[in-house]
């Protein structure tokens, strides 16, 4: 997603790299902000996955099970059966393979 413009056009490449040196020249503190890596390999972020999906179907269930009896034929039930009904235990027995030189 593209950061917002700071004025009314964006700015042209020479206006902001004289921006730039202008904050440089001003003394100015560099702030760089870095997005966090993340280390996990495929193997474990699918695991990860699959872990999650099964403890969002827990609470949703839980949910349903809150729900009064007002609201037991609505569209909100509706939608929480349709995920408490769905199958996940094939998605746990799934062993990602371990990749290239790994085996």
């Amino acid at each position: 997603m593209p950061r917002r413009s700071i004025g009314e056009r964006p700015m042209t490449d020479a206006e902001r790299q004289a921006r730039h040196r202008a904050a440089r020249v001003a003394g100015a503190p560099v702030i760089r902000v870095r997005r966090q890596i993340d280390h996990r390999g495929r193997g474990r972020r699918w695991r990860d996955a699959v872990a999650e999906l099964a403890e969002l179907q827990a609470q949703y269930a839980a949910w349903l099970e809150a729900l009064p009896d007002s609201l037991q034929d609505g569209t909100t039930a509706d939608a929480l059966r349709a995920i408490c009904d769905l199958d996940l235990t094939d998605l746990q027995a799934i062993e990602p393979p371990r990749g290239f030189g790994r085996d």
